[in-house]
């Protein structure tokens, strides 16, 4: 199980390794700054879709806009993770990883912001130009926690999606009372790039310590597509399809398929909320089962057979025992993490993370797309949940089979393309 636990390059505590690959002091100061820099990146990457998932239907009654928006919105973040995700590499080579997510962050506050305008037009640029910030900096943290934190790579990824997940809650919370406070469904949207603001604002002192301490050095380009190729960029861009695809599907029509089983829309919520504070525990959890020395394989077969058993509990328990699917369902998301710091302890430099990050992140949100509208398709075809759900059993079948041979000893650690200039 070496595949999945690479020993990290070596680095001492007081030094940081830099985009152009040289190495410059780390005082505390900047290392204290970078980790607040990373809280805040955290709870801005998800806020922004939560925020508007809860206020659809108060944005569809004050813009008044149709069933084809209304079906296109909830699409756009997955579809601008796979495209604009897919210019991240490209980005960071060009202008280094720090400045990508700087870029990235000024355009999720941006089009948060822009979304204040109450027109429907303004509502959909801002959710393509915020979901499209998000993307790369989905792509480009790996790299840059990689980077400059190689030695505490689980401690950083679990702080980071712990306030993702943090972030997210709480912005599905509390965005219906924040927008009836400010007046309007818009104005309650527009509040989060005030976060945006924040997180670009606490991201900028690390890039002008890097722009600082960093030397000139030529850029090393390492195509993506070539990956695929390899045994370790084909198993790590399935087992990020593949939790994807499961997260988004279950996330979408969880509160509805108790809902359709004869629940309320109250107790549907609720459940619903409940899976989603499981999976910030479990993600801890899991990650601090993975970290330990030969136990990456057990905590990805803890993480994705608690979501394959989640789906008979819901199929066959009755509604008065909806908290057991919840509480599985959750558990079973907390395998994020993990997929997280896979990639970035892979490549065998930050050059190849990004690409291994770029080629995974794209190829699995296109795919993971299909998910929640196959779902629905299927639903409405067969008029039930029980083929959909048994198809989603078999995706959580493949996740489990691919954990198995992502951490079997036939997997190299770091494997890619050598860098060309």
């Amino acid at each position: 199980m070496t595949s999945t636990h690479p020993t990290p390059h070596a680095t001492e505590a007081t030094t940081v390794p830099t985009s152009g690959g040289t190495v410059a002091p780390k005082s505390r100061v900047v290392a204290v700054v970078g980790i607040v820099a990373v809280i805040l990146i955290g709870l801005n990457l998800r806020a922004g879709i939560t925020s508007a998932a809860a206020l659809f239907h108060d944005l569809q009654a004050f813009l008044g806009y149709g069933a084809l928006v209304a079906s296109i919105l909830p699409s756009i973040p997955l579809l601008c993770f796979a495209v604009a995700g897919l210019g991240t590499s490209w980005l960071s080579r060009r202008i280094g990883v720090e400045k990508s997510i700087l870029v990235a962050l000024a355009m999720l506050a941006a089009g948060l912001l822009v979304r204040s305008i109450p027109a429907t037009g303004a509502l959909l640029a801002g959710t393509v130009l915020a979901m499209s910030g998000l993307a790369v900096c989905n792509v480009a943290m790996p790299s840059y926690i990689r980077e400059h934190y190689a030695s505490k790579t689980s401690m950083m990824t679990g702080l980071y999606t712990f306030t993702m997940s943090a972030g997210a809650t709480f912005a599905a919370a509390v965005s219906v009372p924040l927008a009836q406070q400010l007046g309007s469904p818009s104005m309650g949207l527009a509040a989060w790039g005030l976060l945006g603001v924040a997180a670009l604002l606490g991201f900028l002192p690390m890039v002008l310590h890097t722009h600082r301490t960093s030397r000139k050095a030529s850029q090393e380009h390492v195509s993506m597509w070539p990956l695929l190729r390899t045994r370790l960029g084909f198993l790590i861009t399935s087992i990020f399809t593949l939790q994807a695809l499961l997260a988004y599907a279950v996330m979408s029509w969880f509160a509805y398929i108790l809902t359709s089983q004869g629940l309320s829309a109250s107790e549907s919520g609720l459940q619903f909320g409940l899976m989603q504070l499981v999976s910030v525990a479990a993600g801890m959890i899991l990650l601090a089962i993975g970290s330990r020395p030969g136990m990456m394989r057990p905590a990805l077969y803890l993480g994705s057979g608690t979501t394959l058993l989640a789906i008979p509990a819901m199929l066959l328990l009755p509604t008065s025992f909806a908290a057991v699917p919840a509480v599985m369902f959750g558990f079973g998301l907390g395998i994020f993490p993990l997929v997280l710091v896979i990639i970035s302890r892979s490549g065998r430099t930050t050059a190849e993370t990004t690409a291994m990050s770029t080629v995974a992140q794209s190829v699995g949100y296109l795919i993971a797309a299909l998910g929640p509208f196959g779902m629905g398709l299927l639903h409405s075809a067969t008029g039930a949940w029980t083929l959909p759900l048994a198809l989603l059993a078999a995706v959580a079948l493949a996740l489990m089979v691919t954990c198995h041979q992502l951490t079997s000893k036939r997997t190299p650690i770091k494997a890619g393309p050598r860098p060309v200039a």
